[in-house]
């Protein structure tokens, strides 16, 4: 089946970018982003989002964990916690202050661990355990507040890992299956690790193929829009040592989106085959 492409000009990214400025990672912004683009796939536009979004907090992550604000955020929980129990404190919170809830709710689980266990602080292995199990924490009121936060979050948090973890797996038997109805020999990751193999690409194609007039040697699949700066971290942490590998260079000139939120982009080593769901 032909890939079902679409292109996007990166004026018209920048413009998604600054449209994104004023949202937060809630599905009711979702929803007007998907308004203001309705043009676009909502799952392109909320991976567009999670990645700017995941910059944005980058940027401010020193600000928000910076003690003094910490405590601030933790002591003004507990104030409104006394006066409005009912009301979604944390997701107020984080949208006040433009920090991710799900980022917002592991501050003030840490902060209320510490504070039962006399300023001792929490093990990572327990504050991860009480965030993905919220009913693991004692306090049943904040517990509430951070299943709030962990389910209206569309970036950050463990729901979102885990959905982001089975895209990555699905996409992945999504590859392996178009390879062998075309019929071609290819070595998958675990079949690589298996003969010896660390850092690989998903695919080893054993014989190479010519995709749109270029050679292609491996295939690496991410379930992520690709844009240049993704393109330029994937380049300095992962494509470069495969290129290094084959002495072949890649030789990327445009961005190019397919179903599903996935990039596809010309290059000499690198093949992310997409499609379309079957409806």
């Amino acid at each position: 089946k032909a890939v079902n492409r679409m292109q996007i000009c990166r004026a018209e990214y920048r413009a998604i970018g600054r449209f994104m400025e004023q949202l937060r990672p809630t599905r009711q912004h979702m929803k007007t982003l998907q308004t203001q683009f309705p043009h676009l796939p909502p799952s392109s536009l909320l991976s567009i989002f999670s990645q700017e979004y995941q910059k944005r907090m980058k940027r401010s992550m020193a600000r928000h964990h910076a003690p003094d604000v910490v405590k601030a955020y933790y002591q003004r929980y507990r104030s409104e916690a006394k006066t409005r129990p009912t009301a979604p404190l944390l997701l107020e919170l984080a949208n006040q202050v433009d920090l991710s809830p799900a980022l917002l709710a592991r501050l003030i689980v840490e902060c209320f661990l510490e504070e039962r266990e006399a300023s001792v602080p929490a093990s990572r292995h327990v504050l991860n355990n009480m965030l993905r199990e919220p009913y693991l924490i004692p306090d049943l009121l904040l517990a509430k507040h951070v299943e709030q936060c962990t389910v209206n979050d569309c970036c950050y948090g463990p729901l979102v890992d885990c959905i982001k973890h089975a895209i990555g797996l699905e996409h992945e038997d999504m590859l392996r299956d178009k390879l062998r109805e075309r019929n071609l020999s290819f070595l998958d990751e675990n079949q690589l690790r298996a003969k010896g193999y660390d850092k690989t690409p998903d695919i080893i194609l054993e014989v190479p193929i010519a995709v749109d007039g270029h050679i292609v040697h491996w295939i690496e699949s991410k379930a992520s829009f690709g844009d240049d700066h993704s393109h330029r971290t994937y380049l300095n942490e992962q494509f470069w040592s495969y290129c290094n590998r084959s002495d072949h260079k890649p030789q990327s000139d445009t961005i190019t989106t397919a179903s599903e939120h996935k990039m596809i982009t010309r290059e000499t080593v690198k093949l992310m085959m997409m499609s379309s769901r079957e409806t």
